[in-house]
């Protein structure tokens, strides 16, 4: 039943706040605490889609007509908004989603930063001029946006991942049909607000809640959609790409991670400690780019894992709202019983747990969808929990003999997302550098970490090898014409 003291929120249609044509809603629950709903997220229809994608559609007409100077004084805009409302829109994701306060402003803060990057964007050149083979002829290039773009995301960063895919389709002179992950749909509502609130001409942006199925099936399948920018799993993923290439609509694809750190019989042991545990167990390891897999050096291997048992006993496990919590809950319940599940194929393959492995059990705690910090020993290449990305607080420590079998342990999956190596030999780093299957390669630093200026992107089944943020993102949000003048 439905508590109508518990807002409903609404799609953002031509500018407007809208009600969905079915009467279909879901809620939205803090993992923290399963009893306290933020409030209810609509499960909207095609029909709504097709309003959204008809505004963006008409919108297009005009929003491509003014100056990428001008679009990016929207953005400006919305980024004041974004700052302005920062507190409000980091709790709200903390109760939505579970990760800390500090960690949620730490994510709203960094909105507002890609936004006014992307507003200095529409300063910047989007052509050359190339020399003619004709002398009494002038050639150039200049870029134009695709059209209406399509922006699926996670769940997991509801405010950074969609703002670097929706500033710059914005800047570049595309509209965009947004569908945020429902269980983070009522965070995503406080951002279009941002945008609400900034002025933007109606149709420019448009957000439509509902189910995969029918709402992301229903982008992929539009004609009206000109391209669609999606990041998820590599099983959705798959589907987008196939569903866009039969129909001819451009498509950007950011999917799974299974990252390793490699540490070095060189390495700096307490710097190696203090970046795995947090590129492995901070947000509660739900990030593409979470350290997962553990390559030690034999010969450093026992020291290593006592250190970093001793830190992990250390963390505590509790309410993103409380300042003392360095560990929320997983976001939601499908996805603590899918972490359980591959800690219990762990066990069954053969692999050791040296900490944590179940539910928390603490009285305050069991309410919500709260996972202990888990490590493993005895972790073969070929388990699954060294395969498959498990997306949750999860270490699998593997020790190696040498440089040579970590790198190849490092590219034995079907993911190339990031890496990261601890040494201090510039040869390790070098053949680091040069050996491993991966977009993001961080040395003597946690693989976890994504900078909004720098390329973003992965390698086999991560991506569909293009690439997000920094000046890079234009390449997809754009088309490239080439001019030839006759005098």
């Amino acid at each position: 039943m439905v508590s109508t003291l518990i807002k409903t929120y609404k799609n953002f249609i031509n500018g407007e706040w809208k009600n969905a044509t079915t009467e279909h809603v879901e809620a939205s629950i803090n993992p923290a605490d399963k009893f306290d709903i933020i409030g209810y997220v609509q499960k909207s229809s095609i029909v709504d889609l097709e309003q959204a994608t008809y505004s963006a559609k008409e919108a297009h007409k005009q929003w491509k007509k003014l100056s990428a100077p001008v679009r990016g004084e929207y953005l400006y805009k919305v980024a004041s908004q974004l700052e302005k409302n920062a507190d409000d829109i980091a709790e709200v994701m903390t109760r939505e989603m579970g990760k800390t306060l500090s960690e949620a402003k730490g994510e709203t803060l960094r909105g507002v930063a890609i936004l006014r990057y992307f507003a200095g964007e529409g300063m910047r050149s989007i052509g050359d001029v190339i020399p003619s083979t004709d002398n009494e002829a002038l050639m150039f290039t200049t870029r134009v946006p695709i059209g209406v773009v399509g922006v699926i995301t996670p769940w997991n960063f509801p405010v950074a991942i969609p703002l670097w895919k929706i500033a710059p389709a914005l800047v570049y002179g595309n509209t965009v049909v947004f569908k945020p992950a429902q269980e983070t749909a009522v965070t995503a509502t406080k951002v279009i607000q941002c945008f609400e609130e900034a002025g933007l001409p109606k149709g420019v942006i448009n957000m439509v809640t509902g189910s995969g199925a029918i709402i992301g099936q229903g982008i992929v399948e539009h004609p009206y959609i000109n391209g669609i920018t999606f990041t998820g799993s590599d099983e959705v993923g798959k589907l987008v790409g196939e569903g866009a290439l039969a129909r001819g609509a451009k498509y950007q694809l950011e999917m799974g991670g299974k990252n390793p750190v490699i540490v070095a019989e060189d390495a700096d042991l307490d710097l190696a400690v203090e970046a795995t545990i947090s590129g492995g167990l901070r947000s509660t390891g739900q990030k593409c780019t979470a350290t997962s897999r553990v390559l030690v050096h034999s010969g450093i291997y026992d020291e290593f894992k006592q250190k970093l048992l001793n830190k992990i006993k250390e963390l505590k496990v509790g309410n993103g709202l409380n300042s003392d919590t360095w560990m929320g809950p997983c976001a939601s319940e499908n996805q603590l019983n899918s972490v359980l599940s591959f800690i219990q194929k762990g066990i069954q393959e053969g692999a050791k747990i040296l900490h944590g492995g179940k539910q928390c059990d603490a009285e305050e705690l069991r309410n919500g969808f709260f996972v202990e910090p888990t490590v493993f020993d005895n972790v073969k290449s070929n388990m699954k929990i060294a395969q498959e990305e498990i997306f949750g607080p999860v270490l699998a420590l593997i020790k190696v003999d040498s440089l040579e079998d970590a790198l190849d342990i490092a590219n034995d999956v079907k993911y190339g997302l990031s890496a990261s190596i601890f040494t201090t030999n510039i040869s390790n780093i070098l053949s680091f550098i040069n050996e491993v299957d991966a977009g993001l390669l961080r040395i003597n630093s946690e693989s976890a970490g994504v900078e909004l200026q720098a390329p973003f992107g992965g390698m086999k089944l991560s991506s569909s090898h293009s690439r997000e943020q920094g000046q890079a993102a234009k390449e997809f949000f754009t088309a490239i014409k080439t001019i030839f003048i006759k005098r």
